[in-house]
């Protein structure tokens, strides 16, 4: 059985290192395709140091670039990747550029499609995510599904229900495998933080990032936090770009509100371990906190996470200064909720992902049929 794990940006390196992991133990040896559309050290190759994957086997070096100019670029240099490693399954996960056009390119050279972490909707198209989610599902002949809401949405959307399998979150069975190792880490001495003495930060969705109004007023939410509690601002690309646009003279970093660089995946943990709040606009640190069972503020208006509110730690607090600090003033006060760790987010959803695909190979031997790519690229 050939099958290609697809990743292209940091989200998807935390779900590809357990499932290169649950495939070798089954005696399948993936062929690990980098798309290259994240092109930073700190938000790519470091990634596959800290979590012990293979180096790639293909990086086809995409880059920067409008979403258009990515989805395009990837499916060109992706058909030429099937035509030379042939496969059986592609599998995709997640919701960046990478994942439609890795799926689109695959479905059109006649390979099967698998989607981890399918079914999620923020129902927001607003979002380029919501599209590549909704389109990257439709195309897809497993989807892979982290919470209940997958399952509901796909249902309503008129997917064959035979496609869809409740696993549980990839990302948890990284999160799980190196929690210790991010817990002896200790990152926080390297920058003379007290444990539960400071509040970790990230923002990058361009709905906050690219509006001066949005970026604005959440800025100033956290430099009046930061009069309370050390703020540790981890600046993404993205919003340090815009930071620099719209004059950094107005945010000065000070000692009691800190900017760094991004971080490996292990240092990045290690300093959610021991935060006391988590303000973030990232999907992937809602789930994260709530597994950790770490409050986490979210700044958006919605969430394609929903179980993170429902049952986890996770709020949503939207833009404004205001709703912001009261929120984080609420933790501080100790009213911050007790969440719960959602059902089957227990470390084994690569092993049930490997299990279906598997089972699924075995079927069609059973049956007769060759499985074989029947790529035409």
């Amino acid at each position: 059985m050939r099958i290609s794990l697809v990743a292209g940006a940091r989200p998807n390196f935390m779900k590809l290192a357990p499932l290169v992991f649950a495939l070798k133990k089954a005696g399948v040896g993936p062929r690990i395709v980098h798309t290259g559309q994240h092109y930073d050290e700190k938000m790519s190759d470091a990634f596959f140091d800290d979590l012990g994957i293979p180096t790639p086997d293909v990086n086809l070096g995409v880059g920067s670039g409008s979403h258009v100019f990515q989805i395009a670029e990837v499916m060109r240099q992706f058909e030429t990747e099937l035509a030379r490693n042939p496969a059986d399954i592609v599998v995709v996960m997640g919701d960046v550029n990478s994942t439609l056009a890795a799926a689109l390119a695959a479905q059109k050279c006649g390979t099967k499609v698998a989607h981890v972490e399918a079914g999620l909707r923020s129902f927001d198209r607003t979002m380029p995510e919501e599209i590549n989610r909704i389109l990257t599902d439709g195309l897809s002949d497993w989807l892979f599904v982290s919470e209940p809401s997958g399952e509901t949405n796909l249902r309503r959307e008129g997917i064959d229900p035979g496609r869809i399998h409740f696993v549980g979150n990839v990302m948890i069975d990284t999160l799980l495998t190196h929690s210790e190792r991010a817990r002896g880490l200790g990152y926080h001495r390297e920058l003379g933080l007290v444990p539960q003495k400071y509040q970790l930060v990230t923002l990058h969705r361009p709905s906050n990032v690219d509006s001066p109004e949005r970026l604005e007023s959440i800025l100033r939410g956290l430099k009046q936090l930061s009069e309370e509690l050390t703020t540790v601002f981890v600046v993404h690309p993205r919003t340090r770009t815009r930071l620099e646009q719209e004059g950094p003279g107005r945010l000065v970093a000070d000692g009691n509100f800190v900017m760094i660089e991004p971080l490996g995946y292990l240092a990045m943990l290690s300093l959610m371990q021991t935060a006391r709040i988590v303000l973030t606009d990232s999907g992937g640190m809602q789930e994260e906190t709530t597994a950790l069972g770490i409050p986490c503020l979210t700044l958006r208006e919605n969430t394609e996470r929903p179980v993170t509110v429902e049952i986890g730690t996770n709020a949503l607090v939207g833009w404004k200064s205001d709703e912001i600090v009261s929120a984080a003033q609420r933790i501080l006060s100790g009213g911050a909720r007790r969440g719960r760790v959602p059902e089957k987010w227990d470390g084994r959803a690569s092993e049930r992902i490997v299990d279906v695909l598997i089972g699924s190979a075995d079927a069609h031997s059973t049956n007769g049929r060759d499985t074989r790519n029947l790529a035409t690229c």
